[in-house]
C-alpha cells in the first residue's frame, strides 16, 4: 500500500517515507556544481508555472512534491517527472530537500512555513506570506532564529517590465520620484471561476488577492511606506455563482471588495491605489510613476512582461522603451530561483520575507484605516531589493 493508503501505480512517482540520505546540505559549502534541492507543498493551479520554471533553472532540482490530495501530487509528478511524492508533513522534514516552497491555500501559508522553517529549511512561500501580521512576524523570527531564509510571492518585480522600469527610475529619467498611481478593477472571479467565494473571504479580496502585485512594484520601485489611509466598501453582501454546479445560488462576501488607498513613502512619494471587484468597466492606467522631470507608464504588475512606455517633460508624446531585462515571459516561481541562486552564492535574495511581511503590514493597515477612519503609521520596513543585472541567461539569476 502507499502512504496515501491505495495501491500505487508502478508507472507513477512512488509515494515514499522521507529520505534516508544525510541532513540539509549547504549549497555555498558544497560548491556551485550541486543544485538546489526543491521540495513543494500544494499541487494546484498554480503549482505548474513554479514546477516549469524549475524546471528552466539549471540550478535547480525538484526533488519532492505533496498535497493532501495525493492523487493530485502523483498527477503533479508524473507530469513534471518528479521522482518522489510525500505527504506534506514528511516533505517539510525531509532531509533531502534543501528548499520548501509553499504552495498551499492562504489560511495554510503560516503553518506549512513554520514548520518548514523550524526543520531548518529555506522556504519560499506563494503570497500572501501569512494572513495576519502576528503569523507574518513568527515566521520571520523563525527564520532568524534558525538562519535560514524566507522569501515570499510575488515575484513579478523580477520581470522584465518592472525591472526596465526600476532601471529608468533609478538612472533618473523621470527625475525625482513624486508620486504615482495604480488601479486594479474589474468585476470579479465568479465569471470564470466554479467556487469563487474564497476570493471574498478575509485574507483575500481585490487589495489581498490582486492589489498585492501593485503594492510589491510600489516597494519595489519607491522604497517601503511609512503611513496608509484606506476606504473601503463592498458592492453587496453575497454574489451568484455565474459558473459551475452551484450556479444561481450566492455566497457571502466578507470583506471589502472596493479599496481605495493613499500610500505616503518613507522617501517623500505619496501613492494612489484602487484595487476593486465592483467595476464593470475602466480606461484607467494600470501603474504609473511621476516624477519631477517625466512620468513612466508601466504594465500589469500581475505579469512579467509588457510594454514600458516614458514621457519626458516637453515631450508631445509617450514613447515606448526597449526592455532592458530578459525574464519577459516568466512565470510564477523567479522569486523561488533566485532565493535559490543566493543560496549557492551567499548574497542576499531579492523577494524577502521582510518585503512580503511589509507588503502584508501595507495592505492591512489599508483595511483598517477603511475601518477606522484614520491614517496609520506603519512600524515595519524593509529594504528595496537589489536589480537584476543586465545580461543574464535564462536559465540562471547570477552572472
Amino acid at each position: 500500500m502507499s502512504a496515501s493508503g491505495r495501491d500505487a501505480d508502478p508507472s507513477s512517482p512512488r509515494v515514499d517515507a522521507p529520505s534516508p540520505v544525510a541532513g540539509p546540505r549547504d549549497p555555498v559549502a558544497d560548491g556551485a556544481s550541486l543544485p538546489v534541492r526543491v521540495g513543494i507543498v500544494g499541487c494546484g493551479n498554480i503549482s505548474g508555472q513554479y514546477l516549469e520554471t524549475c524546471r528552466r533553472f539549471r540550478l535547480l532540482q525538484v526533488e519532492a512534491v505533496a498535497d493532501l490530495d495525493s492523487d493530485l501530487a502523483r498527477g503533479r509528478a508524473a507530469e513534471f517527472e518528479v521522482p518522489r511524492v510525500l505527504e506534506p508533513g514528511a516533505l517539510v522534514e525531509d532531509p533531502a530537500v534543501d528548499l520548501v516552497v509553499n504552495l498551499t491555500v492562504p489560511s495554510a501559508h503560516a503553518g506549512v512555513s513554520l514548520a518548514a522553517l523550524r526543520a531548518g529549511k529555506a522556504v519560499y512561500s506563494e503570497k500572501p506570506l501569512a494572513t495576519t501580521r502576528a503569523d507574518g512576524a513568527r515566521l520571520l523570527a523563525a527564520a532568524s532564529e534558525r538562519g535560514v531564509r524566507l522569501g515570499g510571492a510575488p515575484d513579478t518585480f523580477l520581470g522584465a517590465a518592472l525591472q526596465t522600469g526600476r532601471k529608468l527610475i533609478d538612472d533618473g529619467w523621470i527625475g525625482r520620484p513624486l508620486a504615482a498611481a495604480a488601479f486594479v478593477v474589474n468585476h470579479g472571479m465568479e465569471h470564470w471561476h466554479p467556487n469563487p467565494g474564497f476570493f471574498y473571504q478575509p485574507g483575500a479580496g481585490p487589495l489581498f488577492d490582486v492589489g498585492v502585485y501593485y503594492v510589491t512594484a510600489l516597494v519595489t520601485l519607491l522604497g517601503p511606506v511609512a503611513r496608509v489611509a484606506g476606504a473601503g466598501t463592498a458592492g453587496s453582501a453575497t454574489r451568484p455563482f455565474l459558473t459551475g454546479p452551484r450556479r444561481g445560488e450566492t455566497f457571502p462576501v466578507a470583506t471589502p471588495t472596493h479599496v481605495a488607498a493613499l500610500l505616503e513613502f518613507a522617501a517623500g512619494p505619496v501613492a494612489s491605489l484602487v484595487a476593486s471587484f465592483d467595476v464593470w468597466g475602466s480606461e484607467l492606467p494600470r501603474l504609473e510613476i511621476y516624477g519631477t522631470e517625466g512620468t513612466l507608464s508601466l504594465p500589469d504588475p500581475n505579469f512579467f512582461g509588457g510594454s514600458v512606455r516614458l514621457r519626458r517633460a516637453g515631450a508631445d508624446a509617450f514613447t515606448e522603451v526597449p526592455l532592458s531585462h530578459g525574464f519577459a515571459r516568466a512565470g510564477r516561481g523567479l522569486g523561488a530561483a533566485d532565493l535559490a541562486h543566493a543560496l549557492r552564492s551567499g548574497r542576499p535574495h531579492r523577494a524577502t520575507g521582510e518585503l512580503a511581511y511589509h507588503v502584508l503590514d501595507t495592505m492591512q493597515a489599508a483595511l483598517e484605516s477603511a475601518g477606522q477612519g484614520r491614517r496609520i503609521e506603519l512600524e515595519s520596513r524593509c529594504e528595496r531589493p537589489s536589480p537584476l543585472p543586465l545580461g543574464l541567461p535564462d536559465d540562471a539569476l547570477d552572472a
